[in-house]
C-alpha cells in the first residue's frame, strides 16, 4: 500500500507539472476598444482579423467614450485601440508620459481634423439650382456674419454648429474653439447623440442642399463621398492647444487643432507581452484614398465593420501584406 501511495503521489506530481495553463491565462483574448466611428470600427476589425487569422490568438471588443476607453488602455483592461488620435488628451498624454500606454506606428498618412462646410455652401451649384449663400466664406474668422446661413432652427438668432458626440476629446476642443473664435453669442455648440447620429445630420443636409457647419476629420466616408470645404484656423501653437484640451480652461486660446497623426494605441504590458504584434502594429499604413473610398461603400451599403474588413484585406493584398512576416500572411490568406 505504501508503495502505491508512493506511485500515485508521483503520478499527481508529474500532473500538477505537465497540466497545462488555466484557460483565462493561456487564452484570455485580447481587449480592442470598440470604436464607434466608421474608420476606427473599419481598422480595428483589420487588426483583428489578421491578429486572429495570422496569430491564432482570439480577440473581442469593449465598448466606452475615447476618454473612458484611453483609461481602460492606461489600466490594461483594454490592450489595443485601433484608432488612436495620440496626443490630443490630457489622459493619453499622463498616460504616455508614465510608461503606461504607446503610439505604435503612423498608420493613416495624410489625416486631418477641423470644421467644414459642403462646397455648394461657398460656390452654388448650377445643376441643383443652389445659389451660393456664403461666397466669401473662407475661415472660421468670416463664420461670424454668415450665422443666419447655418441658422439654428430652435435659436434662430444664431447659427448652429454640429459638434461631435459628448466624451469624444474633440467635442471639447470644438466647445472650447467656439469661445477661442469668439464665435459662443454667435452660434450654438449642438452635440449629436453618436458618431452614426453626426454623420446622419451631416449627410441628411448635403442630400437636401441645406447649409450646414460641422466637426469632421478624414479618413471618412463623407470625404470620399462629397465635396467638403475645410475652414481655415490659425497656426498651430502649442501653449493655445492646451487651453483647449482643458474643459474647465475659461480663457482658451485660438489655434488649429494639433498636427494629425493617427497611430494604434497598445498598453504597455500588451508591448511587452506581444513583441511581435507590437512589430505588426508599428508598420500599418493605411493609404488614405482607398481607404475612404472603402468607408464611403461601408457607410454607403450599411455593411459591417467586419464584412467591409475582409473585403478590404481581399482587395488590397499588397498593402497589409507589408506589415506582416510572410508565414503570417500566408495564414490570413487562407483564413479569408
Amino acid at each position: 500500500m505504501k508503495r502505491v501511495r508512493q506511485w500515485l503521489a508521483a503520478w499527481a506530481t508529474l500532473g500538477v507539472l505537465v497540466s497545462p495553463l488555466p484557460t483565462s491565462a493561456a487564452s484570455a483574448p485580447i481587449h480592442f476598444a470598440d470604436l464607434n466611428w466608421e474608420s476606427g470600427s473599419l481598422i480595428t476589425d483589420m487588426l483583428r482579423i489578421i491578429v486572429e487569422k495570422g496569430y491564432g490568438l482570439s480577440t473581442d471588443t469593449l465598448p466606452g467614450t475615447t476618454i473612458t476607453l484611453e483609461t481602460a488602455l492606461a489600466n490594461n483592461d483594454i490592450q489595443v485601440i485601433g484608432e488612436e488620435w495620440a496626443g490630443r488628451s490630457p489622459v493619453w498624454v499622463k498616460a504616455e508620459a508614465e510608461g503606461k500606454v504607446v503610439a505604435l506606428g503612423d498608420t493613416v498618412k495624410g489625416a486631418t481634423e477641423g470644421w467644414w462646410v459642403p462646397e455648394y455652401v461657398i460656390k452654388g451649384d448650377p445643376a441643383k439650382g443652389i445659389k451660393p449663400l456664403a461666397p466669401d466664406l473662407r475661415s472660421v474668422e468670416d463664420l461670424a456674419r454668415y450665422k443666419h446661413v447655418f441658422k439654428d432652427p430652435e435659436s434662430p438668432d444664431k447659427g448652429r454648429f454640429l459638434n461631435s458626440p459628448i466624451g469624444w476629446t474633440s467635442e471639447v476642443v470644438n466647445k472650447q474653439k467656439l469661445k477661442a473664435y469668439g464665435l459662443s453669442d454667435s452660434y450654438v455648440n449642438f452635440r449629436s447623440g453618436s458618431g452614426a447620429a453626426l454623420d446622419a445630420e451631416i449627410t441628411s443636409s448635403i442630400r437636401r442642399g441645406k447649409p450646414i457647419l460641422f466637426y469632421y476629420w478624414s479618413p471618412t466616408p463623407l470625404l470620399g463621398r462629397f465635396k467638403l470645404v475645410q475652414l481655415q484656423e490659425p497656426p498651430f501653437d502649442a501653449e493655445a492647444w492646451k487651453t483647449l484640451t482643458d474643459a474647465d480652461n475659461p480663457n482658451p486660446k485660438p489655434t488649429r487643432s494639433l498636427a494629425s497623426k493617427l497611430s494604434i494605441g497598445v498598453s504597455a504590458p500588451f508591448q511587452q507581452q506581444h513583441p511581435d504584434i507590437a512589430e505588426f502594429f508599428s508598420k500599418v499604413d493605411l493609404p488614405i484614398e482607398p481607404l475612404n473610398k472603402a468607408l464611403a461603400d461601408m457607410s454607403e451599403n450599411r455593411t459591417p465593420s467586419r464584412e467591409a474588413a475582409e473585403a478590404f484585406l481581399k482587395a488590397h493584398p499588397q498593402v497589409w501584406q507589408a506589415w506582416v512576416p510572410k508565414e503570417v500572411a500566408d495564414k490570413v490568406s487562407a483564413g479569408l
